[in-house]
């Protein structure tokens, strides 16, 4: 039951961040339901390996780079899940940092009750 809490959680995030962001577009609630699935399959499983791979950078930037990551595991999200349109690399980058808070900010009110 948790899972599909936090699975509706990570959806209304989606949502409410391609609201905020003019270069971001989903078109349904179901394509929402869709890339919440496909990010946590994606930074369940490929950004471990990425992040690995790219731990030399990682370390020169102290960090950094990982919102690169964040970013294109969003581009491939949206290559994936048709309905998810991201304009550009840079508006990935900005959706993965506003995505962030307000996934925060909802689990934070989540957990309160």
């Amino acid at each position: 039951m948790d899972n599909l809490i936090d699975w509706l959680l990570n959806t209304i995030a989606v949502l409410v961040t391609a609201l905020i962001l003019p270069g971001v577009t989903v078109s349904s609630f179901l394509v929402a339901l869709a890339v919440a699935l496909v990010l946590g399959f994606l930074n369940t499983f490929v950004k471990p390996v990425l992040v690995f791979l790219t731990l030399p950078i990682n370390i020169l930037t102290l960090g950094l780079f990982t919102l690169a990551i964040n970013a294109f595991i969003i581009q491939i999200t949206s290559v994936i899940v048709p309905g998810f349109i991201v304009s550009s690399f840079w508006w990935a980058i900005l959706f993965s940092i506003i995505l962030a808070i307000v996934v925060n900010l909802l689990f934070r009110i989540h957990i309160r009750r």
